[in-house]
């Protein structure tokens, strides 16, 4: 509580402790699609690859998109099934389908590295993303998303480590923080169950 808190008597809001309360008692797994829901996500569970492409199919025919850039050979695998031209060059026009290095619960946003997105920023990428994740890459803090990159690339740590967490660009949000670099995307998450 801070100083002048204590000395005007005013009480902290117990909606706020209340939540946090309740977050302990939830799993992984649903404290970060919370978060990510709350953040604008728009979030896919599946259960089998099948399952995978048949929502990639549906998110490509809502969107009506003609073609979509992807550069991960496993990825693109999961394309051959659905009728849409592919390109593994960026660009900034057609929708981005990849993966991430972390899913991060505490506040719902997703880790990428210069594996996913070479040497590109995320501001100069496409607007529209669909990302495939695996439950097994939940971590629940910032700090375990970075040792978990750290003990995973021994040697070889890659560089453009970024996250996003606004998934609405139609948003404004701005802090110092942040100012001129906005990572807001309209992001589709494709979480497949691994565990």
């Amino acid at each position: 509580m801070s100083f002048f808190k204590k000395l005007f008597n005013i009480p902290e809001p117990k909606e706020t402790e209340e939540e946090s309360l309740a977050h302990l008692d939830l799993p992984i797994d649903q404290i970060f699609v919370k978060n990510f829901i709350k953040n604008n996500g728009k979030f896919l569970y599946c259960t089998t690859l099948v399952e995978v492409t048949q929502n990639i199919a549906k998110i490509i025919e809502e969107n009506s998109w003609k073609t979509i850039s992807c550069n991960d050979n496993d990825l693109l695998k999961l394309l051959k099934a659905i009728k849409i031209e592919t390109t593994e060059k960026f660009n900034s026009k057609l929708p981005f389908f990849l993966s991430c290095e972390h899913l991060i619960a505490e506040n719902g946003s997703i880790l990428f590295s210069s594996n996913q997105l070479k040497e590109h920023k995320i501001s100069e990428l496409s607007e529209n993303f669909i990302v495939y994740a695996t439950t097994s890459q939940l971590v629940n803090t910032k700090g375990e998303s970075l040792t978990g990159i750290k003990s995973r690339y021994q040697g070889n740590i890659p560089s453009n480590i970024s996250a996003i967490n606004n998934f609405n660009i139609e948003a404004i949000k701005e802090d110092f923080m942040s100012y001129g670099n906005t990572n807001s995307k309209n992001l589709y998450l494709l979480l497949f169950e691994d565990l």
